[in-house]
């Protein structure tokens, strides 16, 4: 038998030249779409990517994930127009996933669906070395109750985990504790001997337990592998993210590793959208000034900025105005950093500094896409303050941040970021300043006489208010609330946060003011006559009605301070 070699190195030829002819096609039509291009075949596929989406779904769309990063998640199509591939790639960022999206031949995607083979029955159960069970975290959720519950299993199981070297119930219930108590931040930081747990809950930390330092090396590995960080690196900081998945909720953890003296300092941020989402007219406001905010909100443009300091709620605020105004005939787009959690019908992009996206680029992106609402996460320039503020002059409505220390420091701010006053007369709308204060458990809080000093103070500042606000006053009894104890607050006496606010509304006798370069002092007087709280004041009110009390107001806001 003989074999004709030339014809088979012919084909061979023609079947490279096919392959040739399909990957160039395939780079011309990434460039028509605007799409960036690969070749899976000189790429490496990832399987825990490829996994994401299930094969018939991948073949039936012509797509495929190669590669996941955290919420990072790379995916081939072959073409934008399929309506399969729109969907998948939907459903995708609803799972809060990153998608960069590549433009691929029907030959490389081939070789990309060869992997599921790979893929075996076991591996795709849920029991990778870099799995955390989402059921196992939804049973410990039945199980956990308080701090000391948390505490007693955590060291139970850590005892198990020297032994066996597993570290997966450890992470799970570290995790199932802190989502269980609505912790919004878990703290894991190593000591000279031992490692201490903190969660933070309502803005406060609390300790939760000590323990081993072989546990806490064996969490930072875990960590990192889930949150896709770089195991060899100890001396540099790192921030990764991961997912938790409960009853059909997705929980978001962002992670953060700074190094110290004894090892690498782990905080995992909780991002809930069960708790993170307020309703605006559940954000605290005094009846006047929520009347207000909701006149200026249903306004076709101007500016709206909140102020205060990081974790004072401002993005939260942002988020009850945006979800108050957002209906199928409104375009809203965000440039936030980051984004905290996902608003169905509204296009939310993050700051990504490494690749030119900043806040000022993102203001200049979102303007040319015809929105009707945008929300800048920070003006922090001169740049962006003015195109902020031209942009709330030519027909839209823009919601922002700024560091002051009160509603009234917003104009000489802005005059500081050079920006015009004519402009800011005409684009500023109103200005809130904020602060988040624990509300006090309804369950143990007790009525207290107040002491001279503080009676002192609350009687001079309930006679401001009652001038101020004559629909405000009230007779007081020289009670005030303090927190208790009991096992519904996990013992710290508190439950819940809830905004102190202040506001200042661009009326004319603050116009009149802006040609002359007023200090705070001077537009807090002339804005007394609208008749809205200050911080202090807004404070006081919901000290000697319960909601909370005077040293969770003292912790937030300088009662002694008068402008």
């Amino acid at each position: 038998m003989t074999i004709d070699f030339k014809e088979e190195k012919q084909e061979k030829k023609l079947e490279e030249l096919k392959i040739r002819d399909a990957e160039a096609l395939a780079e011309t039509l990434a460039q028509k779409y605007g799409l960036p291009y690969i070749d899976l075949t000189k790429f490496p596929i990832n399987t825990d990517a490829l996994r994401l989406i299930p094969e018939a779904e991948a073949r039936g769309a012509s797509m495929a994930a190669f590669k996941v990063k955290g919420k990072d998640l790379y995916v081939a199509i072959e073409s934008p127009n399929q309506l399969p591939t729109q969907k998948i790639l939907e459903e995708l960022k609803d799972k809060n996933y990153l998608l960069n999206v590549y433009l691929i031949s029907e030959e490389s995607l081939k070789r990309a669906w060869d992997r599921y083979q790979e893929i075996s029955a076991s591996s795709k159960a849920k029991t990778g070395v870099i799995d955390i069970s989402d059921e196992e975290i939804a049973n410990l959720l039945e199980k956990l109750n308080t701090t000391k519950e948390i505490t007693e299993m955590f060291a139970r199981e850590s005892e198990t985990s020297l032994k066996t070297g597993s570290i997966s119930s450890v992470l799970e219930i570290m995790l199932a504790g802190a989502i269980k108590i609505n912790a919004s931040d878990i703290h894991i930081e190593p000591e000279e001997a031992d490692t201490r747990m903190r969660y933070r809950l309502d803005g406060v930390l609390h300790d939760i337990t000590i323990f081993n330092k072989r546990i806490y090396n064996q969490i930072l590995s875990r960590v990192k592998l889930i949150s896709g960080l770089k195991l060899n690196i100890k001396n540099n900081s790192q921030d990764g993210r991961f997912s938790i998945k409960i009853a059909g909720a997705e929980i978001e953890v962002r992670t953060s590793l700074l190094p110290g003296a004894y090892g690498e300092s782990i905080v995992l941020r909780i991002l809930n959208p069960e708790t993170l989402s307020i309703s605006f007219e559940g954000l605290g406001m005094e009846a006047r000034l929520l009347e207000t905010v909701n006149q200026e909100i249903a306004k076709p443009n101007g500016l709206i900025l909140l102020t205060g300091p990081t974790g004072s709620g401002k993005t939260t605020t942002l988020y009850a105005f945006l979800k108050k105004i957002n209906d199928s005939e409104t375009k809203i787009i965000t440039i936030e950093d980051p984004i905290e959690y996902h608003l169905k019908g509204i296009n939310q992009t993050q700051v990504n500094r490494d690749k030119g996206y900043d806040f000022l680029s993102g203001l200049r992106a979102a303007l040319r896409q015809d929105p009707d609402v945008i929300m800048v996460g920070e003006i922090r320039d001169e740049e962006t303050a003015n195109i902020a503020l031209n942009a709330a002059l030519t027909g839209h409505l823009v919601f922002s941040t700024l560091h002051t220390n009160n509603a009234w420091g917003v104009i000489p701010r802005l005059i500081d970021l050079k920006v015009n006053p004519k402009i800011l007369d005409a684009a500023l709308r109103i200005s809130i300043a904020q602060r988040l204060v624990r509300t006090l458990c309804q369950v143990c809080k007790k009525s207290v006489p107040a002491d001279e000093k503080n009676h002192k103070m609350i009687a001079t500042v309930l006679t401001d208010i009652k001038a101020k606000r004559p629909d405000l006053a009230r007779e007081w009894d020289g009670q005030v609330w303090e927190a208790g104890k009991c096992d519904t607050c996990q013992n710290t006496g508190y439950r819940g946060r809830v905004g102190i606010y202040e506001a200042l509304k661009i009326d004319n006798a603050i116009t009149q003011l802006l040609e002359k370069n007023p200090n705070e002092s001077e537009i807090k007087k002339a804005s007394a006559p609208q008749g809205i709280l200050d911080m202090r004041e807004d404070g006081i009110l919901k000290v000697i009605t319960g909601v909370t009390s005077l040293e969770e107001l003292t912790r937030v806001v300088d009662l002694d301070q008068d402008l």
